[in-house]
């Protein structure tokens, strides 16, 4: 079976790039109403960009094992 460190690492990926993307609101530094800043457009593009590549990566590594498993017989 393939190294579940590369799944991990992925799945933090993925946490990660969702905490940027949610960043701003939770913490606090963009007012609820206003105009995003920079800041907030950066974390939103950036974790966005992030969390689709280690979601893509999951599933062409599940696409992956599950075709090793039907090749064993």
């Amino acid at each position: 079976m393939k190294s579940t460190i590369g799944v991990s690492a992925l799945a933090l990926l993925f946490l990660g790039g969702l905490w940027l993307v949610a960043a701003p609101f939770v913490v606090g530094y963009q007012p609820r109403g206003d105009e995003w800043s920079d800041a907030t457009v950066n974390d939103v593009w950036v974790g966005g960009l992030l969390t689709a590549g280690a979601f893509a990566a999951l599933v062409a590594y599940a696409a992956d094992a599950l075709r090793e498993l039907t090749r064993r017989d």
